[in-house]
């Protein structure tokens, strides 16, 4: 079973790491026990039968309670009210906080969610970026003057924080994805209900304990952990929450914006993605078949902007998948607390069942597998064999549906024209790569592309200098940049009368 790649064998013998941390949720300011006296546990998805990790499971009253807190220091608190130079300082604190604690947290994650050491290590720096960045553009934040609208008239665009803001995390990118929202729903002048993902809550915890520690005032900052049902809904249908950012599936989005109709709450999507990487005939061959290789098997592919579609020039196609085949035989699978590993463990069984799922529904539906299509040593944890598909068109729904695993799909085209069709041909507009070393088609491309965030001769890079977000079902709205702090803000226009003023209506001068 193992012969098609190089599988490392799971081994959590040091038995530091076997101690399990025993979290509490932060809400108005106070680390607390749900109101039940309910606890959840998580088990690693790669350490069969290893518990990493204990927290409170919250319930509806829990939320009302975190919710009140924040509607009480948003109205009441010192927060929204602070000048940008003091939060931003506030902010700078709390990603020193997090610089000082990367390893723990690299370690929290690798174990609740089964990815590779070494990559979480990357995250967790990402992270402390995201805040620095944040944190830096704070003081910058205005609104506008309109001087030109005549002698009379001067009128002004207030910036203003929205208000509330719940937030709503998965489990793939745990720390990444809530540091991409927190900073700069903070930044705005926003306070914040965190709510991550049930599978992976650990880190999200321990970054709100040090926004507490690093000054955040009492309330401003609240995390519950707990399922989506009760938590995350409670949350979705608070009336007193201003605006929801969620990161998840289309599915549970669709749902969302149903919710959000109660209050008409403002929301923030990032949703699925069926990410195409095109690789024309001219391209630096060498290059793209380690892109595409990643881009398909990061975070053993369980992530909304995976590379999961190979769009390939018929002419290079056979050479190409050869290559490619060769690298993911080589490939490190296994233990993620192995410093060589490259794609660690799915995040649980629910999850591996729907990766073999699509690789059934695509066997069945003509599709061919030049390798993988197997599960890994069940007994150690949730392993899936490299994958890719060949003859697959696009009525299949390994084509058009996101998996959220290591499985790649391969197709051909001839003409240009071909490969923007098919690149665009799904629901999604999330994310995709184009490898050309012609600059004048790959920037011809990427206006031809309805994706919100395209590379070219790379794949998989972020900055928290560049806003990210979907096109079509892939979601709405911006994070990071200087859009991110949009998100975050109602805008008031605020118009003034200079000198006496023309009457409408007044009998005794007209």
């Amino acid at each position: 079973m193992l012969n098609d790649v190089t599988f490392l064998d799971p081994d959590l013998s040091d038995h530091r790491l076997m101690k399990i941390p025993h979290y509490q949720m932060l809400i108005d300011g106070k680390q607390v026990e749900a109101k039940s006296g309910k606890r959840m546990q998580r088990e690693s998805p790669a350490h069969k039968g290893a518990i990493v990790g204990s927290y409170p499971e919250a319930g509806a009253e829990d939320v009302d309670l975190a919710v009140k807190a924040a509607r009480k220091a948003f109205d009441q608190g010192p927060w929204p009210r602070m000048s940008g130079a003091e939060r931003s300082k506030i902010l700078f604190r709390a990603a020193d906080l997090l610089q000082q604690h990367q390893e723990e947290l690299a370690i929290i994650e690798c174990l609740e969610s089964g990815k590779p050491i070494v990559q979480a290590r990357r995250e967790m720096a990402r992270c402390v970026d995201s805040f620095q960045y944040a944190a830096g553009q704070i003081r910058g934040l205005h609104g506008e003057t309109h001087n030109g609208l005549g002698s009379a008239k001067l009128a002004m665009v207030l910036r203003e924080p929205i208000g509330v803001v719940g937030i709503i995390t998965p489990w793939n990118f745990p720390l990444v994805l809530v540091s991409e929202r927190i900073p700069w729903a903070l930044g705005a002048g926003c306070t914040v209900v965190s709510k991550p993902s049930e599978f992976t809550p650990g880190t999200t915890v321990r970054l709100c304990e040090f926004l507490n520690e690093a000054g955040v005032p009492t309330g401003a900052i609240n995390v519950v952990t707990g399922f989506g049902e009760p938590a995350g809904q409670a949350l979705l249908d608070h009336p007193e929450v201003e605006m929801i950012a969620f990161t998840g599936s289309v599915r549970v989005g669709k749902k969302v914006l149903v919710a959000a109709s109660g209050n008409v709450k403002k929301v923030g999507l990032e949703l699925g993605g069926k990410g195409p990487q095109i690789v024309f005939a001219d391209a630096d061959i060498e290059a793209a078949v380690d892109g595409v290789a990643f881009g398909a098997y990061h975070n053993a592919g369980q992530c909304c902007i995976s590379g999961s579609r190979l769009i390939i020039e018929e002419s290079i196609a056979d050479d190409f998948l050869s290559r490619l085949v060769a690298i993911s035989k080589t490939v490190p699978v296994g233990d993620p607390l192995d410093e060589s590993t490259k794609i660690g463990a799915v995040i649980n069984s629910v999850q591996l069942s729907k990766i073999q799922g699509y690789i059934e529904e695509g066997l069945k539906a003509g599709a061919k597998t030049v390798i993988g299509g197997n599960l890994l040593a069940p007994d150690k944890g949730f392993y899936y064999s490299p994958t890719i598909f060949h003859d697959v068109n696009q009525k299949m729904s390994i084509a058009n549906e996101e998996i959220f695993g290591p499985v790649l799909t391969s197709q051909t085209f001839k003409t240009f024209d071909e490969a923007i069709a098919l690149a665009n041909s799904t629901v999604y507009g999330l994310s995709g790569s184009v490898w050309t070393t012609n600059m004048d088609k790959g920037i011809q491309t990427v206006r031809s592309l309805r994706i919100g965030r395209v590379w070219i001769n790379t794949v998989m890079e972020g900055f928290p200098e560049i806003p990210f977000g979907g096109y079509k079902q892939s979601g709405l709205g911006r994070e990071s940049g200087k859009y991110g702090f949009d998100e975050y803000s109602e805008f008031k226009s605020v118009v003034m009368h200079l000198g006496k003023r023309t009457f409408w209506w007044n009998p005794a001068k007209n």
